[in-house]
């Protein structure tokens, strides 16, 4: 059975940080993209930021750029870590972790909340 599992979420005042966490079991064969999506209620899920396999490439929602920071546990390459800094309470959502195999088969955690306060 496949898991992701997501840590580090939390409530945080405006202009603090937070760091999420997410590790995919290791019967997921040929991890390739891992990456964050946040859902804000009443909102669709949405691409906070994605890493390629060997974090040669990075990709970023335009309101996080320069904030957050996505990275690879490139040892384990089935961890996937999402440093959030200078938070807003527009950041606020639950965050969900997003594994995507050589086959292209999507592979989505159980959602973290972030919640930050102005």
């Amino acid at each position: 059975q496949v898991h992701l599992v997501e840590s580090g979420g939390g409530l945080v005042q405006a202009g603090g940080s937070l760091r999420l966490s997410c590790t995919a079991s290791r019967n997921i064969i040929g991890i390739n993209t891992m990456g964050w999506y946040g859902q804000a209620q009443g909102n669709q899920r949405e691409l906070v930021a994605q890493i390629t396999r060997g974090g040669g490439s990075t990709d970023y929602a335009d309101s996080v750029k320069g904030r957050f920071t996505i990275s690879r546990d490139n040892a384990a390459r089935n961890t996937v870590n999402l440093q959030m800094n200078s938070l807003k309470p527009e950041d606020t959502a639950v965050y969900y972790c997003l594994t995507i195999d050589i086959m292209t088969r999507h592979y989505w955690g159980q959602g973290t909340q972030v919640t930050v306060s102005s």
